[in-house]
């Protein structure tokens, strides 16, 4: 049983009434704020940005768009000498200016005047031989006069004593001939001794006269290789470093550069110098492209690296045979080189600079041209959106021959005036969207 003193402090079947205000103020604000939404978005006026393009007066071009790189018409390679041994020990940096004349590579020098030392004794010494060879020779010969002038002198005396024959007994006479013919075998052996001997140092000096003369040239070819321990630019241009193939890298990455250090093989090609004289860009022109080119079209340069400045380029050749390109699928695609020469340099190109080619086929002069994407069909007929204040009004246009980006407009439009480049209503409900 409930104390008769205790009152409930909410009655059965009645609401709060605090909890009932807040409820409704939220309903209220709900309702309200979703009718402002409404109302603004449906009937709002909401301002629509649309891309325009003026209506101009310039010249009108067709031409054919390609990519290609910036090359030099003359380089040189710079290659070791026919040297062994040969190892860097300064190497000019890649990309850098250099003047014609100018040491762009430097071999180590040490090996080769050691060399030339050697050469240089080797050559003293054959000379010393060949003196004391004469030397020795004159002796021989000073002997071997001797020797013919005693055997000259007992023919003379034997001769002498079997000219007394008639006085002396017939023994004595025969034995005195006898003995001017032993004398005088005596004097054909010293005279055949002789002989033998200027044979010999003939060929004694001819011998030693080899040696020295393999001594001479190789001094002289010690002595050459020291001017090639240093390889010169020979015209003015920009150090491309080549690729050290011989280097010990990792299995299937390109091959580094040269570099101060390596030593280098015979006939290794170290470096290239391009000259800035003449230069070109090799193009590679598409199949369907090919038939509208021919020699002496001009062609417009846009280096990658020098935005601000348009080249002026002429096409000096074509290859008349396609080269395949394989891009892994069966069929390669075929695209004809092409060279377009350079008429107005710049200190900036370098060779290898990436570069869009735009070659001109047709040029109109003086033409009125819009944005092709300013042209619209409208009942089948061209026509363009033209701003009148902050109106669009569709006016119908007359037009020409187009290219990628131009079209020519023959009639229903002014020079200056200003067209969109979209349809309005198609901006606005791009717009709508985005709210």
């Amino acid at each position: 049983m409930a104390s008769k003193d205790l009152r409930p402090k909410q009655r059965l079947g009645r609401s709060h009434p605090r909890r009932v205000k807040i409820i409704t103020w939220i309903i209220g604000l709900t309702v309200g704020g979703g009718g402002l939404y409404a109302a603004y978005r449906y009937t709002g006026t909401t301002e629509v940005e649309v891309a325009v393009a003026r209506v101009r007066r310039a010249d009108f071009i067709i031409s054919v768009r390609t990519r290609g790189a910036v090359k030099s018409a003359h380089s040189s390679v710079l290659a070791a000498p026919q040297v062994p041994g040969l190892r860097i020990v300064h190497l000019a940096d890649n990309g850098r200016p250099v003047k014609k004349g100018e040491v762009v590579v430097e071999f180590d020098p040490v090996q080769q005047e050691l060399n030339v030392i050697a050469r240089t004794t080797a050559v003293r010494a054959a000379d010393g031989d060949i003196e004391q060879l004469k030397a020795t020779q004159v002796m021989n010969d000073e002997g071997d006069a001797m020797n013919k002038m005693l055997a000259e002198y007992g023919v003379e005396s034997a001769r002498l004593d079997a000219s007394k024959a008639e006085v002396l007994s017939v023994v004595d006479g025969a034995k005195n001939r006898i003995q001017v013919g032993v004398v005088e075998g005596s004097l054909q052996q010293v005279k055949s001794t002789m002989n033998a001997h200027q044979v010999g140092n003939q060929s004694d000096l001819a011998r030693v006269g080899q040696r020295k003369n393999k001594a001479v040239a190789d001094l002289n070819l010690a002595a050459s290789y020291l001017p090639m321990m240093q390889l010169r630019a020979p015209a003015d241009g920009v150090v491309n470093v080549l690729q050290n193939f011989r280097s010990q890298g990792t299995f299937g990455q390109t091959p580094p550069p040269f570099k101060e250090g390596d030593n280098v093989w015979t006939g290794a090609a170290i470096a290239e110098i391009p000259e800035l004289s003449e230069m070109y860009v090799d193009l590679s022109l598409e199949e369907v492209d090919r038939g509208k080119l021919q020699l002496g079209q001009a062609v417009r340069v846009r280096v990658d690296a020098i935005p601000d400045k348009e080249f002026a380029a002429e096409i000096t050749w074509i290859s008349p045979i396609a080269a395949l390109i394989y891009r892994g699928g069966s069929t390669p695609e075929k695209t004809f080189p092409a060279r377009a020469t350079l008429k107005n340099l710049d200190d900036r190109l370098r060779p290898g600079m990436s570069s869009t080619a735009e070659i001109i086929i047709e040029r109109q002069p003086n033409q009125l041209l819009i944005p092709i994407r300013s042209s619209f069909d409208k009942d089948g007929k061209p026509a363009a959106y033209v701003q009148i204040g902050k109106q669009f009004v569709v006016r119908p246009i007359q037009v020409g021959r187009r290219n990628d980006e131009d079209i020519i407009v023959t009639g229903g439009l002014k020079e200056g005036e200003t067209v969109t480049l979209e349809s309005p209503a198609d901006a606005a409900k791009r717009a709508k969207k985005k709210l």
